[in-house]
């Protein structure tokens, strides 16, 4: 089974829709992805963002017994290949797909799903079960209900933080919200599940943020309490054309 590398977000290649695996550089190996937005709808539009026809919106209901088969499907045609087929080991299997995970009722229902199977083929313990969010539904029940499974499987969330004035929110993913209220959504998810902040510093036209920007970043991160979080997980764009602002 072909591998897609990093760079390549198509999440259809194996001809399935929730479940696909690419070569991660961050996770250290294969992560297998579990993508909940098939419809490539979001509700943030980050300025980095590479999915093809990102729409705004929610993302259908999933379909748990099929996303249980792909699941099963996928973790066992990885296991049948020999090592010197594989790239690497298999890392994590991660909600990150096509929008933003959280944003489908059945988030928890999936996370179940996604956990059992992962028990019954005995990977529980070897391999990481991970949420990549933006963190904008933590303080939904449902969504806690589902963050409360990840951290019973002894796995962990990588939450986006990518500036800490409402200027730079609404510059990087092009949303209108509090700094205030990211650093309490933070300080919720790192006091239910293992909690990382993932930034991506982005050079907008060629400019890159300044201090004023550090500081207003470090401060959400200080609201939220850093003895709480696991550090900072950091890409750096440094090219990067603010095509929203010339398309209007």
């Amino acid at each position: 089974m072909e591998l897609i590398s990093g760079p390549d977000h198509r999440r259809d290649f194996a001809g399935m829709t929730y479940v696909y695996a690419v070569v991660s550089r961050r996770a250290n190996g294969i992560s297998i992805g579990v993508n909940l937005n098939p419809n490539n709808a979001c509700n943030w539009r980050c300025i980095y963002c590479q999915v093809p026809g990102l729409v705004r919106g929610a993302p259908p209901a999933v379909d748990l017994d099929q996303l249980r088969w792909e699941l099963r499907s996928m973790l066992t045609s990885l296991a049948s290949q020999s090592v010197a087929a594989r790239p690497s080991r298999i890392e994590d299997v991660a909600f990150s797909g096509n929008g933003e995970s959280t944003l489908s009722p059945m988030f928890a229902p999936a996370v179940r799903v996604v956990r059992d199977v992962m028990r019954e083929m005995d990977l529980h313990a070897a391999v990481k079960l991970r949420l990549i969010t933006n963190g904008s539904r933590v303080l939904h029940a449902a969504v806690q209900e589902g963050l409360r499974e990840i951290a019973a499987a002894g796995g962990e969330v990588w939450f986006k933080v990518d500036g800490g004035s409402r200027d730079a929110i609404r510059q990087i993913n092009d949303v209108q919200l509090s700094p205030r209220r990211v650093g309490e959504r933070l300080a919720v998810c790192a006091s239910l599940v293992p909690t990382w902040v993932q930034t991506c510093v982005v050079a907008v036209d060629g400019v890159m943020p300044d201090e004023c920007w550090l500081r207003d970043y470090l401060a959400v991160l200080d609201a939220a309490g850093t003895g709480r979080l696991r550090g900072v997980l950091l890409t750096v764009l440094r090219d990067r054309r603010n095509s929203r602002r010339r398309e209007g």
